[in-house]
């Protein structure tokens, strides 16, 4: 029988940690204990998107898109999302814009907000901190850099609202 798929090369280690070393992943990735956490992807590459989107799919989320900023915040409202990943350079309503939005609202006060996109420069990872995201994804994105930046945003959020209580 021929088999079109290729087969998946063993993971790098984390760099400097031997496995047994390694820090257990905050969160795990699919607890069936509890409701899957559900992700809202916000981004004007309409395949960006939805491949992002299936990948969380594929390792236990709940993920819904949305393709520009007015109805990623909509989409939210109504989804009511653990976790938003938004682009920052989309036409019209922008990231920032969106994030501070989320932010003023306080049904998103438990929400990881994590910056995905292209820009990378120090200037752009300060004014996402100061706008109030938990977290700074660089795309192109590994899988791992993704599920590992969710997992620090939710525990961000965590810690937060433990101090703020």
């Amino acid at each position: 029988m021929l088999s079109l798929a290729r087969p998946t090369p063993p993971r790098p280690p984390l760099p400097g940690l031997a496995p047994a070393e390694r820090p257990p992943f905050p969160f795990p990735i699919m607890d069936q204990t509890t409701h899957p956490k559900r992700i809202l992807v916000i981004d004007d590459n309409k395949e960006a998107a939805d491949i992002t989107a299936e990948l969380l799919r594929m390792n236990g989320y709940a993920a819904e898109v949305a393709y520009s900023g007015l109805p990623g915040l909509d989409t939210a409202r109504t989804y009511q999302p653990d976790v938003v990943l938004l682009d920052l350079g989309m036409p019209g309503m922008d990231g920032y814009q969106v994030a501070g939005a989320l932010r003023a609202l306080p049904d998103f006060d438990d929400a990881a907000l994590i910056a995905f996109t292209a820009w990378g420069d120090p200037v752009t990872r300060q004014r996402v901190r100061d706008t109030g995201f938990d977290g700074h994804v660089v795309k192109p994105a590994s899988l791992d850099n993704i599920l590992t930046a969710i997992a620090n945003g939710l525990q961000e959020r965590v810690l937060l609202q433990s101090r703020a209580a």
